[in-house]
């Protein structure tokens, strides 16, 4: 009767610790003025939200002084904790480690300048709740300048939205809500986190656009200008081939290979024929060059495409990493 009772009473001195429900993820590059800003911002909205939050500031390498403001944040508030990176790796890295840092069920993303307004945060959660995978903010009022930010954007935007069939107005706009289930099944590299709602289409995700406030920037400058647009053309070369090639590359390559060697030996039996039945010289013929270098471009695609195909596989049997991804399982 007594161990009994010893039992009961240490089992009701365990503390049992409510789940995380939000995580927000902050990359922070030399943004020392605006971060005391940020984080009342911040603290105006998130305890209202009602459920155990976590903020993870990830400080990408700053020389301004940031890091010290972020440790007087964290000495006020332990919902806040740092990720203090060796350098600056760059903004889709240090998103990254926000996302394999992160506790929450839902995590969102959004950008230290004050341009994006933490009071949106509720209408994403929103969102999320009726049962979005990804809630992306739309910034319908953009305070950019139009040249350098707006026209490269709206072009990015429409030609990513036809490629990969995920209709999205604004890509480019930082504050966005995920499940946690999507952001940590997304492989991030190059500067394609702001292309994850495409990158995880592959997934089967739903995916749905909220009105969002959008500030010009107060302080410090902007980190990007019309020299991104060549990356963002490089960047929508690789999302189409990450979601259509990825895993069968032979397609890809393979087909290129064959219209082209295909060519290359149809003008070389065109120039055969000539040869032999109208005597036709080769040797100051340059289309002939052109067409034998045609056929070995040909066989090296379709050889690149082989080699590609033993790579994937060899990837997925090594490392364990599904080619599906799993919504449910009822048992």
């Amino acid at each position: 009767m007594n161990n009994k009772n010893k039992i009961s009473k240490a089992e009701s001195t365990i503390e049992i610790k409510e789940p995380v429900y939000l995580t927000v993820v902050i990359p922070i590059y030399n943004e020392k003025q605006n971060i005391s800003y940020l984080y009342d911002n911040l603290n105006n909205v998130l305890p209202g939200i009602g459920k155990k939050y976590e903020v993870i500031l990830i400080d990408d390498g700053s020389t301004d002084g940031s890091f010290k403001e972020l440790l007087k944040i964290h000495e006020q508030n332990k919902n806040y904790k740092i990720i203090r990176l060796r350098k600056n790796f760059g903004q889709t890295p240090a998103m990254s480690a926000g996302f394999d840092y992160a506790n929450g069920e839902v995590i969102i993303t959004l950008d230290a300048d004050l341009q994006n307004d933490p009071e949106d945060i509720p209408a994403l959660l929103e969102k999320i709740n009726e049962g979005y995978d990804i809630v992306s903010g739309w910034r319908i009022n953009r305070q950019d300048k139009a040249i350098s930010r707006k026209l490269p954007s709206i072009i990015a935007n429409w030609l990513i939205a036809r490629l990969t069939g995920v209709k999205i107005h604004d890509y480019g706009c930082t504050l966005k809500a995920y499940t946690s289930d999507v952001a940590k099944n997304v492989d991030l590299y190059g500067e394609m986190h702001r292309y994850i709602p495409a990158v995880a289409s592959w997934m089967g995700i739903s995916v749905a656009e909220v009105p969002v406030h959008h500030h010009p920037r107060k302080f410090g400058k902007s980190k990007y200008g019309i020299s991104r647009t060549v990356r963002v053309i490089l960047d929508i070369i690789t999302i189409k081939y990450l979601l259509s090639y990825s895993q069968k590359p032979i397609q890809i390559f393979g087909l290129i290979g064959l219209i082209t060697g295909g060519i290359g030996i149809i003008i070389t039996i065109y120039l055969i024929i000539m040869r032999l039945f109208f005597n036709m010289a080769l040797s100051s013929r340059p289309l002939f060059t052109l067409s034998i270098f045609m056929i070995f471009i040909g066989v090296q695609l379709i050889t690149m495409g082989i080699l590609a195909e033993l790579i994937m596989r060899t990837y997925h049997e090594t490392s364990g990493k599904p080619t599906y991804a799993v919504r449910d399982i009822i048992d």
